[in-house]
């Protein structure tokens, strides 16, 4: 698989709808790098949890997945001489604690998901270190009872603040400072208790000043009476921290010498928020666990394209290795583009381990590949023509492509001239087919279906056209090959039977009646006029109806007597002549010196731009431009 297949079928897409279910950070990067196997037990292993997985939710939908933010980097964090935080110890107990709901809970399913509840007696119970974080940690500290020196040292610490806070307060309420002090407060400077004295009774009063007020005026002085007992504060406050820090190393060594059991009950927390997510986007699909084979076969029943949602269609097909490639006709916007990437997104999903969107009767088949030509690939910076650059995509599945391959190409051979396209086009399709690959094509080439139904192998398909509403209804019908569309929707809209039939005469070398409904005299005689012939404006040369070939633009012509090959350009004027491009000149010849090659209908699709042929590409560019907007600095000359 290559990351072209990946953006190309948009699984990029489905691994984002399953990360909004996933509840940890490390669940959603799992989904980030889920990728296919090619090993048939592992993906039915699975594919089975999944399926218990859902059963469970179904049960009950609240699953005990979290606590794990930040655990990573805890458990990175030990045996590195560094002790751990309280903070850090207190998200460990939520940890062990989430572990336990878990357990708890996967104890009770043990019947309904004998390999999903299994998982959980890979975490191993840990109840002496969450009893002793909880001893030691309370409100995200070291609480007073962790040990009975920092009890005692808290105690002192306590009855010291208090001596402090009384020594200074005596000064604040003595009449020896009244008239010193700026304000009756006592404040803090870092961590250091000063009075507010007026900076002109500096002198009055022996200490050190900490700090001073925004205009100058007031000196913020820790009297030299109380320093010594701050000293001996700050004294108890260290042999606090040396306390608190002896508790939170001995914590962490608790921590370190379950390390292994931790990692690995992380790593199996992940796997469930991994594993229910999948679940949770199973249900949100409506999704199924298909059967898996190595077999060749391919079999989609009632498939849906997971993110065109309950409106899609649904699709069926089957694929053996008797018949391993199929060929897929239909008119433009018909669905053929999104039955090769909904059979192709699906298989991939599946070789994730995903449920899909199909009935459980599915069968598929698992590829060692999964290559994908679809879109234009059209490269500006490689300066790659739309048809170049799939070619270069071709050349690579060429070489790719074996008997464990699905390949998927979509309207092989265009954006070249019809024949050399039509034939360049089969010519893969066989090589691709020979070396054994399964292959889904998409083609609007009449000439490919006729080979498919003739080739051994191949099965021709075709997207369904409701003629009454002129518009597709996205089915796919194996076994054949798409209809003439193009002729019986011209038919619908209202042109001329006896231009229908000419078309199809000039098509197909063969002739066929078409009639429309049986309509109103004036009806009929308004859909008569597109064939009244005004003959005060045609030629006695040329009146005689029946000896008359008359040439469409795109028609390959033969002039004589030079014998030379051109293309009708257009025309005939009212003395039956034409304008012939012939090498690269346009020139105006009479009909009497025609002679028909091949019919432009054999060489082009019936939607092909003549434009391309006739026209320069500077003329091209401008009419493009004019198409989408007025420019007055544009000007197109147009030779008549």
């Amino acid at each position: 698989m290559n990351l072209n297949t990946f953006e190309t079928l948009e699984f990029n897409q489905i691994k984002n709808c399953i990360t909004r279910y996933a509840l940890t950070v490390e669940g959603k990067s799992r989904i980030e790098q889920m990728k296919p196997s090619v090993n048939k037990n592992q993906i039915e292993a699975w594919l089975e949890e999944v399926s218990e997985a859902v059963q469970l939710l179904n049960k009950s939908a609240s699953v005990p997945v979290h606590g794990l933010d930040g655990l990573g980097q805890i458990l990175g964090s030990l045996n590195k001489g560094t002790a751990l935080r309280p903070d850090q110890l207190t998200k460990l107990y939520n940890f062990l604690d989430s572990c336990a709901k878990m357990r708890r809970y996967m104890k009770e399913k043990a019947y309904d998901a004998p390999r999903v509840s299994s998982y959980i007696h890979s975490i191993e119970e840990l109840p002496e270190l969450g009893k002793e974080i909880t001893r030691c940690i309370r409100n995200g500290r070291v609480d007073d009872y962790a040990n009975r020196e920092l009890l005692k040292i808290r105690k002192q610490i306590v009855l010291q603040e208090e001596r402090l806070k009384e020594r200074v307060m005596q000064m604040i309420r003595s009449n020896k400072y009244k008239t010193y002090l700026q304000e009756h407060i006592v404040g803090q400077r870092n961590g250091r208790y000063v009075v507010p004295i007026k900076k002109e009774f500096r002198s009055k009063i022996k200490g050190t000043v900490l700090d001073t007020s925004a205009s100058g005026a007031t000196l913020f002085i820790e009297p030299e009476e109380v320093s010594n007992l701050q000293e001996q504060l700050n004294w108890l406050i260290s042999e606090e921290k040396v306390e608190v820090l002896k508790v939170l190393q001995y914590l962490t060594g608790l921590v370190e010498e379950k390390e292994p059991e931790l990692r690995l009950a992380v790593e199996t927390m992940i796997h469930y928020d991994f594993l229910f997510a999948k679940a949770k986007y199973s249900r949100s699909i409506n999704g199924c666990k298909p059967f898996v084979n190595e077999l060749g076969i391919l079999e989609l029943c009632d498939a849906k394209h997971p993110l065109l949602g309950e409106n899609a269609v649904p699709l069926s097909l089957k694929l053996t290795q008797d018949h391993s490639s199929l060929v897929i006709t239909g008119p433009n916007t018909g669905g053929k583009t999104v039955t090769m990437k909904t059979v192709g997104l699906l298989t991939l999903m599946v070789q994730c381990g995903l449920h899909i969107p199909a009935a459980e009767t599915s069968n598929i088949n698992i590829y060692q590949r999964i290559l994908v030509d679809i879109g234009d690939g059209q490269s500006i910076t490689e300066n790659l023509s739309t048809f170049s650059s799939r070619i270069v995509n071709i050349i690579e599945i060429l070489k790719d492509a074996n008997d464990q391959t699905l390949a998927l190409l979509d309207e092989l051979g265009a954006g070249t001239d019809p024949g050399e396209g039509m034939g360049l086009a089969t010519a893969i399709l066989e090589t691709l087919h020979d070396k054994g690959a399964t292959l889904l094509a998409t083609t609007h080439y009449s000439e490919i279906k006729d080979f498919a139904e003739k080739h051994p192998g191949f099965i021709n398909g075709s997207m369904e056209f409701d003629l009454n509403t002129l518009s597709p209804t996205y089915r796919l019908t194996i076994g054949r090959g798409g209809d003439s569309q193009a002729f019986a929707i011209a038919l619908k809209l209202g042109v001329h039977p006896k231009i229908i039939e000419r078309a199809h005469f000039v098509t197909y070398k063969e002739d066929k009646e078409y009639s429309s409904e049986k309509m109103d005299y004036w009806i009929q005689r308004e859909l008569d006029r597109q064939i009244i012939i005004n003959k005060h404006k045609v030629d006695k040369s040329i009146s005689n109806k029946d000896s008359i070939v008359v040439f469409h633009q795109g028609d390959n012509v033969k002039i004589t007597p030079s014998n030379e090959y051109g293309i009708v350009y257009k025309g005939p004027d009212h003395l039956g002549n034409y304008v012939v491009q012939i090498k690269g000149e346009k020139l105006t010849i009479n009909h009497k010196r025609l002679k028909l090659y091949i019919p432009a209908a054999d060489l082009y699709p019936p939607d092909y731009d003549f434009d391309i042929i006739f026209q320069s590409k500077e003329y091209r560019k401008k009419s493009k431009i004019l198409s989408k907007r007025h420019d007055d600095n544009i000007i197109i000359d147009i030779n008549d």
